[in-house]
């Protein structure tokens, strides 16, 4: 009974220790292996893995995606003008053992430091630019050239910068109403700008417009003009090739006409006397008895 219970114990303790030998790091993990405290494997391969029972430890370590949001921070611009800006930014491990050596093993040392190059790159980038650059342009560069630099500056860290982006820029009350307000002025400025100059190429092709009208009408004008004489010459040339053939009757039309202007209305009064030349034709007239 003894020796039965004796080699029972020294099974689970057999057993204990293999299991103690064995761990496993799944495909959202990283680990280390310690011994007495200190880091002796890193970089451990996912699935099945083995250490020294007892006297070897592991730790494990999220290797997913992480983000650092922070509370929005007082930047100065390169006007020395301050803006609100809230950022984030997102990371993974991908050196598990610089990431402990740098950090101890510890997000938040790690949020800390990376907190502090991420306000620093902010400065370093919104202090090369104006209000009005990082409010309505450059943002594509601005977000390029932080997570670049950031990249740069955290490989000790032992970790890769995966985005690094602005979410919100607000200005201060106090600047607001100001940056507004000249931003309105430009605005207003180019307006009066382009309706000037709208304003003088109207006038300028209203001028042609009214010049070449002027021209037309005057060419017209000369046109008809000269149509008009040739008319006139032609018919007097008719006139006096068919009054040549017969002076008599050319008088009497003539005669005819000045009758029709001098009595064109009934209370026409002309003093004159019967028998001159202007009542020939009447006084040569017989009427019908």
């Amino acid at each position: 009974m003894t020796k039965g219970m004796n080699l029972l114990v020294l099974a689970g303790l057999i057993l204990a220790i293999i299991l103690n030998s064995l761990f496993v790091i799944d495909e959202k993990e990283d680990g280390i292996v310690f011994q007495f405290g200190e880091a002796i494997k890193s970089d451990l391969p996912t699935g099945l893995n083995f250490k020294l029972p007892i006297i070897q430890n592991v730790k494990k370590y999220d290797a997913r995606l992480q983000t650092l949001d922070e509370e929005p921070n007082r930047i100065l611009t390169v006007e020395s003008k301050y803006l609100i800006v809230d950022s984030f930014v997102k990371y993974r491990i991908t050196n598990v053992r610089t990431f402990y050596d740098a950090t101890s093993g510890s997000f938040i040392n790690l949020n800390n430091l990376l907190g502090q190059r991420t306000a620093f790159e902010l400065k370093n980038q919104f202090g090369r630019r104006t209000v009005t650059e990082l409010v309505s342009g450059e943002r594509d560069q601005l977000m390029s050239d932080m997570r670049e630099n950031l990249g740069n500056s955290v490989s000790d860290l032992g970790i890769e910068i995966i985005d690094f982006r602005v979410k919100r820029i607000d200005l201060p009350p106090e600047l607001s109403n100001s940056v507004y307000e000249r931003m309105r002025s430009e605005r207003n400025r180019l307006a009066e700008e382009l309706r000037a100059e709208g304003n003088e190429l109207s006038n300028e092709i209203r001028s042609t417009a009214d010049k070449e009208r002027v021209i037309i009408l005057a060419e017209a004008y000369k046109t008809s003009e000269e149509i008009r004489g040739d008319g006139d010459a032609t018919a007097a040339a008719i006139y006096a090739e068919s009054f040549s053939k017969d002076p008599e009757f050319y008088e009497f039309t003539r005669s005819m006409k000045a009758y029709d202007a001098t009595f064109n209305n009934k209370s026409d009064v002309l003093v004159i006397d019967p028998k001159s030349d202007f009542f020939k034709y009447l006084n040569k007239s017989k009427g019908n008895n």
